[in-house]
Order: C-alpha cells, then structure tokens, then sequence
C-alpha cells in the first residue's frame, strides 16, 4: 500500500506548490531590481515601476527579505556589485536568429546559463554583430526587423528555447525573428 499515505500527499502537493511559488518569487525580484536599477531609487514613492511592482509582491505575499535584497541588487549594494546588461546573439532551430538581453552581475555565470539552453535546443551562441541586423531597438525593446517562416514542428521547438531561456534568473528579454504562419 505505498503512496497512500496522507502525509506523502500533502507533501508532493506542497512541493508542487512551493516550486510555483519560488519560481513567481524570482520573476518578481528580477523584477524589481530592474525598475529599481531604471528609475534610480529604491523608493516605492519615487519609482511608480517599483510601486506597482510592490503592490504585486503584497498580492503573493513575497517575504520582504526577498523584496529588500531584490532593491539592493538594482542599487548595487552590498554583495551584489554592480549589475550590468550584457546582450547575447543566437541562432536557434531553423536558423531563426535570437537576441537575449541578461542583467547580470557575473557575465561568465549568465554565458554559461544562455549557452548551455541554447545547445540543449539545438541552437548555438553567435559572435557580436551576427543575429544584430535582424533586429531593431525600440524603447529598449528588440523588435525584428526582417521574420523568417519556419515550419510547426520548429515552431514548438522556438516557443520551448524561449520558455527555457526566460526561466533564467537573469534573462531580461528574449526576442527572435521566426514567424510561425498563423
């Protein structure tokens, strides 16, 4: 009769929920710390970013451990140094070129990371200038300039890279050019 037991239950389903839970809590304080490091105050009254974001964490009930340490990270104090953006060039399946904007304060930790999703999708890392003129910068956005038509099968396989790349703690934006013909 293994697996009936209550406890073992509760705690699959606690773990389940925990998982969810952690991962909201890190998509917030990446959050943060970006409106935090963009508006150039810590201040909830200063920033209306953060301010929106604040009230986004109340509804979670984030711990506001998390929430101080997300602000510190964007100031650059304490142990966190300084961030910076570092944008990475790719190609993925059916040569459709990508570009991933990181914020970061360890390059070769956040290469390693795009790297290693980018290889597991069957894409590679580019070198500077290589998937650049596909795009365009809008507002800080990349937008494509030019789409490449890719079939279905490739289609599922761009939408998984992209949900791998933006679970990254330190993707900021994913863009690419493929147009899927819907």
């Amino acid at each position: 009769m293994s697996g009936h037991n209550k406890w073992s239950k509760i705690h699959r389903q606690k773990g389940i929920a925990d998982q969810k839970r952690g991962r909201e809590f890190s998509r917030l304080a990446q959050m943060i710390t970006l409106a935090v490091k963009t508006g150039k105050s810590g201040d909830a009254n200063a920033n209306p970013q953060l301010r929106m974001l604040m009230d986004k964490v109340r509804e979670v009930n984030m711990p506001k451990d998390n929430v101080q340490r997300a602000i510190d990270k964007g100031l650059g104090k304490g142990e966190y140094g300084n961030l910076e953006e570092v944008t990475y060039e790719a190609y993925g399946p059916g040569g459709v070129a990508f570009m991933v904007k990181t914020t970061t304060s360890n390059r070769n930790r956040s290469l390693a990371e795009v790297k290693g999703v980018f290889e597991r999708w069957g894409g590679s890392i580019g070198s500077p200038g290589s998937a650049a003129y596909a795009f365009s910068l809008n507002n800080g956005e990349y937008q494509p300039v030019m789409k490449i038509l890719v079939a279905e099968a490739v289609g599922g396989q761009i939408e998984a890279l992209v949900e791998a790349l933006e679970f990254q703690e330190d993707v900021a934006q994913v863009a690419h050019n493929a147009d899927f013909g819907s």
